[in-house]
């Protein structure tokens, strides 16, 4: 009985030992895994520090490349270190560190500072499939080449008889490919190929490269972004200078006028130019299209118009001109639609002129009239070839007249038909009929088109130009 008490005992205290063990090796292990994530959070807190630096001291996400390309340069002993960035169906470098050889330029010697052998580098589209990285990418497997210059796929570089080791690791997210990283020449023995332990370290640093990468494209679509809403509110604060800031009192004449964007910027506009005491030309215009470009064709057109009140002949010379000083000074894709109507109070008379714009519409004697003189846009046909007419008519007291781009004719609803001039000439009627104010036709029109249309998808502008009668001078 004892000396089965005593085996028990012992095959207890071995069990006791066995176990001990395994958890000593269990906890050596632990602390070694955790050895490893703290170097590796160390390492990479390291690298974002060097990135970070990279963007303060270097000159932006471009510096900050290069930064990384150094930190890889020196983990991996390499003497040459660059990034390629995937983007459709090629590659192209963004960041650099050393005397990289793989640059097809036959004229390397030139390349006495980094800046020209990164330009010369960035200017060089790899396609996928081409050559050694371009299989790297197209296979998406890591490589080590102990002697580039004997290896065929590096022929087509004019360098490639002094080529030494290369190894190259593909940057992958989610299975697709980011971009590739390549290490040239190992510096810790001249001539002597990348050992296993470097190549792995450099497998082991592409997930920082990569980590990099995704940093570096978020933060240029924020600043593309904050350059396009830059751009958009330069835009806008043209835009906003362009339209008048009051109306003209120009009795017994009254206006009002109202325009409403698609986008962020408007491409219509309205202005009043005058001529002399008597006269007055309030200009209706659409440039073609949207954004800074459509802009910069307004506010120039607006400055012609100024510029040549002061030479004013006729209404059709004034178009002849204008469209003279556009062609000349605008590429050829580029033109705008414009509406002058010439106001003469003196005598109680409009000229309407167009150039390519929509027709001028009347109410007169409670019934629409439309007039349609013929013109082509402004900016298309040297002055030889461009002609404009213009039609000229007593405007009587309570007669009313419509101005208006084809973002107010052209709505559609979900059926995509649309609104066209007819609904907005009876629009218009409507609300004249009513004796409303000038202001309130203007703004019942709009309802009429917004209640209409699906969605708005162009600019809209509209203006009014009431006689008013001795009796009655309301707007």
């Amino acid at each position: 009985m004892l000396g089965g008490t005593m085996i028990f005992l012992l095959l207890l205290a071995g069990a006791a030992i066995a176990t001990a063990t395994v958890l000593y090796g269990l906890c050596r292990r632990l602390r070694a895994k955790l050895r490893l994530a703290n170097e590796r959070q160390r390492e990479i807190a390291g690298f974002l520090s060097r990135f970070a630096g990279g963007m303060r001291e270097d000159g932006g996400v471009e510096g900050a490349m290069h930064a990384a390309a150094r930190y890889v340069a020196e983990q991996t002993d390499a003497g040459a270190v660059a990034v390629y960035a995937h983007s459709g169906e090629e590659l192209r470098v963004v960041g650099l560190c050393g005397d990289y050889p793989l640059v097809h330029s036959s004229n390397q010697l030139i390349f006495t500072k980094q800046k020209h052998l990164f330009e010369a580098l960035r200017r060089e589209k790899i396609e996928s499939g081409r050559g050694f990285i371009g299989q790297i990418a197209l296979n998406r497997e890591p490589e080590l080449v102990a002697d580039a210059s004997t290896d065929e796929r590096f022929a087509d570089y004019p360098s490639c008889s002094r080529l030494n080791s290369i190894m190259a690791v593909p940057l992958l997210r989610d299975g697709n490919l980011t971009g590739v990283i390549v290490a040239a020449t190992n510096r810790s023995q001249s001539g002597a190929s990348f050992s296993a332990s470097q190549f792995e370290r450099l497998r082991l640093l592409a997930g920082q490269i990569l980590l990099v990468l995704n940093l570096a494209q978020v933060y240029s679509e924020i600043s593309k972004r904050d350059r396009i809403d830059q751009e958009l509110e330069f835009a806008r604060h043209l835009q906003m200078s362009l339209l008048p800031s009051h109306f003209p009192d120009w009795r017994p004449f009254a206006i009002e006028a109202h325009t409403r964007s698609a986008k962020e910027v408007n491409g219509d506009f309205y202005d009043f130019v005058r001529i002399d005491d008597d006269r007055l030309l309030v200009l209706v215009g659409d440039a073609c299209g949207k954004g800074i470009p459509a802009c910069m064709l307004t506010a120039m057109t607006r400055s012609f118009a100024r510029s040549l009140a002061d030479k004013f002949t006729t209404l059709s010379q004034f178009l002849c001109d204008v469209n003279d000083k556009l062609h000349r000074d605008t590429d050829a894709d580029r033109f705008i639609t414009l509406g002058c109507c010439l106001l003469d109070r003196r005598h109680s008379l409009i000229e309407f002129g167009r150039a390519g714009h929509t027709d001028l519409i009347g109410f007169i004697h409670k019934h629409i009239r439309v007039f349609s003189p013929d013109g082509t846009a402004l900016g298309i046909l040297p002055g030889e070839f461009a002609t404009f007419d213009t039609i000229c008519f007593a405007f009587q007291p309570g007669s009313s007249m419509m101005m208006y781009s084809d973002g107010l004719s052209e709505a559609t609803d979900r059926r995509d038909e649309e609104f066209g001039q007819a609904r907005l000439s009876e629009s218009f009627r409507r609300a004249c009929d009513s004796g409303i104010p000038l202001r309130d036709v203007v703004k019942r029109v709009f309802d009429d088109v917004a209640a209409y249309e699906a969605e708005q998808h162009d600019d809209q502008t509209l203006l009014l130009i009431r006689h008013t009668d001795a009796q009655n001078t309301e707007n």
